[in-house]
């Protein structure tokens, strides 16, 4: 089965935080015998930060930037059996979801895959004239990178005639223990994030506040964009990390911390990347508290969990390194029983299978 999946990009990333995710689910899908063409604009200076070239196992056009280049692309979902547009390729949105799923034969299955429905679903409530809106009830399914009941039931309410959580997971060729601590990325916390609007807010309350309140504790503060926010004495910002380096960032310091944007932490059930990312490489997770957590993994055992930033450092206070390695070794544990792309991409494909049944079984009738 051949899928035209447009994305945001799946060689670099570089703002764009969804890479590692494309890769896993892409990886596989072709494992399971899918023949991908992923689609990525050159924009935003990605193309020259990528972090792989085009991987073996799916093909990758990059197109221009422009509504000629997007046109064109958007062409070739006409040979595709499965034509995904994903949200947040960040050019021509709009009109590339139009585009592709015009261009889509009436027999092939046209999804949209929501890499941040939290946000998209507040946008779509504040905009009645989104194309979007108008748009979901004619797809065959909607797929999300998390959100869990509440996104699934918003996106029924708009008249979505499916939509299936597909979370985050681990590739276990890919993310796992660092051979040895990297000096550079040693710490006490650190947390790795690109600057969003949603974000900063948390980020000063769960980081920063918690490092001018240990001044004797170090932080690391990395991703792209925090270059001008004044940060205490104690708080190393880093920059974009590429993922070359996540392996040793996650297994460096005492513990790691994920800090979920406004969106996705009031809707729940949606674990960024980093948080399987970081257990998968044996980290101990200091999260900040949402609905769901214990779906993924065991709070207090598998990870610890923070609702103020004066817990977080209460829970500093309370850590040794030896309790650190143990809540890391349970939580890798956990990712590799339950929570590989291996399975999400047995799911997709699963889900997929039903899809198509489904839209036979109405083409006949």
């Amino acid at each position: 089965m051949r899928i035209a999946f447009y994305g945001s990009s799946i060689l670099s990333s570089y703002w764009n935080g969804a890479s590692t995710y494309y890769r896993g689910i892409v990886r596989a899908l072709a494992g399971l015998g899918y023949d991908v063409i992923f689609f990525e604009p050159d924009a935003f200076g990605r193309q020259q930060r990528r972090d792989i070239e085009p991987p073996p196992w799916c093909r990758v056009v990059v197109y221009p930037a422009t509504e000629e280049g997007m046109l064109e692309a958007s062409a070739q979902a006409s040979n595709a059996d499965v034509v995904v547009k994903a949200s947040g390729v960040g050019v021509f949105d709009d009109e590339l979801l139009a585009a592709t799923m015009a261009a889509a034969r009436p027999e092939a299955l046209r999804i949209w895959w929501d890499v941040d429905a939290p946000a998209t679903l507040a946008g779509l409530a504040s905009d009645q004239s989104a194309p979007l809106r108008r748009a979901v009830g004619s797809l065959d399914a909607v797929l999300t990178y998390g959100g869990g009941p509440t996104v699934c039931e918003r996106y029924l309410s708009l008249g979505a005639r499916h939509c299936v959580p597909i979370y985050n997971a681990v590739d276990v060729d890919t993310h796992f223990p660092a051979p040895r601590s990297e000096p550079r990325f040693a710490a006490d916390l650190s947390f790795l994030g690109n600057r969003l609007p949603d974000r900063e807010r948390r980020v000063r309350e769960f980081l920063i506040e918690p490092a001018r309140a240990a001044p004797q504790r170090r932080f690391l503060l990395g991703g792209a964009g925090w270059e001008d926010i004044a940060l205490p004495g104690n708080v190393s910002g880093l920059g974009h990390v590429p993922t070359i380096d996540h392996n040793a960032f996650n297994s460096s310091p005492l513990a790691v911390l994920n800090i979920n944007r406004d969106s996705m932490a009031e809707s729940g059930f949606s674990p960024p990347t980093r948080i399987f990312e970081a257990a998968a490489a044996g980290a101990c997770v200091i999260t900040d508290a949402w609905d769901g957590i214990d779906t993924f993994l065991a709070p207090g055992d598998e990870i610890l969990v923070a609702s103020t930033g004066r817990e977080v450092l209460a829970l500093l206070d309370r850590l040794t390194p030896e309790r650190a390695r143990a809540i890391g070794a349970r939580a890798r544990a956990r990712m590799l029983a339950e929570h590989t792309y291996a399975r999400r991409g047995a799911e997709v494909h699963q889900t997929l299978r039903d899809l198509q049944a489904s839209k036979q079984k109405g083409r006949a009738a």
